[in-house]
């Protein structure tokens, strides 16, 4: 039973991150000064170190800017972890500020109609 929880999570895990990827795919082919390059597997990593950096800033800045509670400064805090994303893995994304606020924007329009189960 303990084995197929875990089966079960890292599937969720791996579904998330397919759906992030596609989603941040999309949001390149859509955003002004949002650029992924590298195709799936650029938009997997980007997708991957937007979640750790979200999580880093999560855990210093505490719950109110999860997705579930983005408001102005969950919003804030998206855009800039996409924008500072792109420091860390300069040959795959490539985002302007305006870029940032635009895909954050898109992001947490996706998120607020994809249920989290399915992320």
């Amino acid at each position: 039973m303990a084995e197929e929880n875990v089966r079960q999570n890292w599937l969720g895990v791996i579904i998330r991150f397919v759906v992030s990827a596609l989603v941040l795919m999309i949001v390149s082919w859509a955003a002004p000064g949002f650029v992924v390059s590298g195709g799936f597997v650029g938009a997997l990593i980007a997708a991957a170190v937007i979640a750790i950096l979200g999580y880093l800033a999560e855990v210093l800045l505490g719950d109110k800017i999860t997705p579930q509670s983005r408001g102005l400064v969950g919003f804030i805090v998206a855009a800039v972890v996409i924008y500072l994303a792109q420091f860390i893995i300069p040959g795959l994304l490539n985002v302007s500020i305006i870029g940032a606020l635009i895909a954050a924007f898109v992001i947490g329009l996706i998120d607020a109609f994809v249920p989290t189960l399915l992320r």
